[in-house]
C-alpha cells in the first residue's frame, strides 16, 4: 500500500513538473477555465448583492404590517383609523409616550438612469417624522433631513449614483409631484438606499389617496417582543393585517430575483464548463502523447496503472486549480463591489445595488474549477493507463 502511494505521487509530481514543457497548450485549458469561473463569478454575484441589499434593509427589532393577502406594499391598503391601532398595539417601542412608528407609502416615478440613459422606476416613500427613529440605522450624510409639511425630500445614496436628476439640491418633478432633494441618506448598502422619501402627507395629496396608508413600521421593545406585538393584530375584530419580522419581508422579497439569477449562472456556467472540459481533454491528450514514451518506461520499471491514471487526472486538475484560483482573483478585482441596478420583481420598482463576490462564492467558483479539470483528465488518463509498453517502448 505505502509502495502504491509513494509511486502515485512520485509520477503525480513528475507529471505536473513537466507542465512547463507544454505551456501554450497547457495555458489554452487554464484561460478557458479562468473565463468559466469570472464569468460564473459574475453572474453568481449579482445575486448576491441583490440579496445582501435586500435582507440589509430588514432589523429584528422592527416589524412590517400590511393589509392581508398583500405580497408587497405596492398592493397593500391600511387606513388612517388602522394605522393608528397598529401603532397602539402593545409590543411597539414608546419613546416619552408617543410610539415609535412610521406609517408609510409606497409609490414609483419614472426617472432616468445615469449611464444609459433608459427609463427606470424609482421607488418613491411617503414616511412620517418617525421614519428616521423607526429605521436607527440609516444617517444622513449630506445636506439635512427633509422638513414635514414641504415639498422637501431626501435621496439614498445608491439612487443617487445610479439615477439621473437626484442631486443634492436638485429639483425632481413627477406629474403633479414636485420634490426639492435636501439630503442623502445611508443605510448600510441595504435597498433603502435606492428610495427617495417624502412627507407622506404630500404623496397622499398629490396621489389623492386621502387617509390612507401602504405600510406601517414599527420598531418593538426587543425582537423577543415580536408574537406579543403580531398575535394583538391578528386576533383584533377591527384589523385585517399581516405582520412579518422586517428581516423576513426583505428575504421573501430577494428570493424570487435570486433564484432566477442563481438558475441563469448555473446554466451558463454549465454550458461554457463543457466547452473548457473539452479543452482539457485536448490539453491532457497532447500531454499524454507528448509523454507516451515517459509513461511507458515507468510502466516499464514497476509503476503501476493506477498511479499513471491518478498522475494525469492530477495534473489536469492542478490546471484547472490555477485557471480557477486566477479566474476567481479577477472576478473579485472586477465585479465585487461594481454598482448596478435591476428589477423587484415584486414590486416593478429598481434596486440599486453593488456585485458581491463572497469567499462563499469564491470557493464555488475553484470547486467547479476542479471538477472541469477531473472531468477533462479523465479519458485522457484512461488512454495513457492503456499504452501498450511494448509499442510505447519501440518509440525509444
Amino acid at each position: 500500500m505505502i509502495t502504491w502511494i509513494t509511486q502515485t505521487v512520485a509520477v503525480t509530481l513528475i507529471s505536473i513538473r513537466t507542465i512547463p514543457r507544454r505551456l501554450s497548450s497547457s495555458a489554452v485549458a487554464m484561460a478557458g477555465i479562468a473565463g468559466v469561473v469570472i464569468v460564473f463569478i459574475a453572474v453568481l454575484s449579482i445575486g448576491e448583492g441583490f440579496r445582501a441589499a435586500m435582507t440589509g434593509a430588514g432589523s429584528p427589532s422592527r416589524a412590517i404590517v400590511m393589509r392581508a393577502g398583500a405580497d408587497s406594499e405596492m398592493v397593500s391598503g391600511l387606513t388612517g383609523n388602522e394605522a393608528d391601532l397598529i401603532r397602539q398595539a402593545p409590543g411597539v417601542l414608546l419613546d416619552h409616550n408617543r410610539p415609535v412608528a412610521s406609517a408609510e407609502l409606497f409609490v414609483i416615478i419614472d426617472r432616468n438612469k445615469r449611464t444609459t440613459g433608459t427609463a427606470a422606476n424609482v421607488p418613491l416613500r411617503g414616511i412620517e417624522p418617525q421614519a428616521l427613529q423607526v429605521r436607527d440605522d440609516v444617517r444622513i450624510t449630506e445636506g439635512r433631513m427633509l422638513q414635514f409639511g414641504t415639498n422637501e425630500a431626501i435621496v439614498g445614496r445608491a439612487a443617487l449614483g445610479q439615477f439621473a436628476g437626484m442631486d443634492l439640491n436638485s429639483e425632481i418633478k413627477s406629474g403633479q409631484l414636485t420634490l426639492k432633494i435636501v439630503g442623502v441618506f445611508d443605510a448600510n448598502g441595504s435597498a433603502a438606499e435606492s428610495e427617495l422619501w417624502a412627507d407622506a402627507k404630500l404623496i397622499q395629496n398629490v396621489y389623492r389617496r386621502g387617509n390612507s396608508y401602504q405600510s406601517v413600521l414599527v420598531r418593538l421593545d426587543s425582537p423577543a417582543a415580536f408574537d406579543e406585538f403580531k398575535n394583538a393584530l391578528t386576533t383584533n375584530p377591527q384589523l385585517n393585517v399581516q405582520v412579518s419580522r422586517e428581516t423576513d419581508y426583505y428575504a421573501a422579497q430577494s428570493e424570487t430575483m435570486s433564484v432566477l439569477i442563481k438558475g441563469i449562472g448555473y446554466t451558463i456556467a454549465f454550458l461554457m464548463g463543457l466547452g473548457a472540459i473539452f479543452g482539457a481533454i485536448l490539453t491532457m491528450n497532447t500531454a499524454v502523447s507528448a509523454r507516451t514514451r515517459e509513461i511507458a518506461t515507468l510502466r516499464a520499471l514497476g509503476f503501476n496503472t493506477a498511479s499513471v491514471l491518478i498522475s494525469v487526472i492530477g495534473e489536469s486538475m492542478a490546471l484547472a486549480a490555477i485557471g480557477g484560483f486566477a479566474g476567481g482573483l479577477l472576478g473579485f478585482a472586477v465585479f465585487n463591489g461594481y454598482q448596478t441596478s435591476t428589477m423587484n420583481f415584486q414590486t416593478f420598482s429598481q434596486i440599486a445595488f453593488a456585485f458581491r463576490v463572497t469567499p462563499g462564492l469564491l470557493a464555488q467558483g475553484l470547486t467547479y474549477a476542479l471538477i472541469m479539470g477531473f472531468v477533462g483528465g479523465v479519458i485522457p488518463a484512461i488512454r495513457a493507463a492503456r499504452l501498450p509498453i511494448s509499442s510505447a517502448l519501440r518509440e525509444l
